[in-house]
């Protein structure tokens, strides 16, 4: 039986595949941001960094949360 990734990391591998960056880098940009709120970052990643609603939600969601967790 395989390990099924599930929530925002399902969406990894294809935000690194569409877009040429690991997901370290955007965590980094992420990190980086004078931005601090869910929504004010993903419109940035959007029209800034030409991501889809649905991988900048992700990875949002997942940067925040592993954040929220240390």
């Amino acid at each position: 039986m395989s390990d099924v990734v599930k929530g925002p990391a399902a969406y990894f591998p294809s935000i690194e595949k569409k877009y040429g960056r690991s997901i370290s880098e955007w965590q980094g940009l992420i990190r980086s941001s004078p931005l601090t709120r869910h929504m004010e970052l993903v419109t940035w990643l959007k029209t800034e960094h030409g991501l889809g609603h649905g991988h900048a939600n992700a990875l949002v969601a997942h940067t925040l949360a592993e954040d929220n967790a240390e």
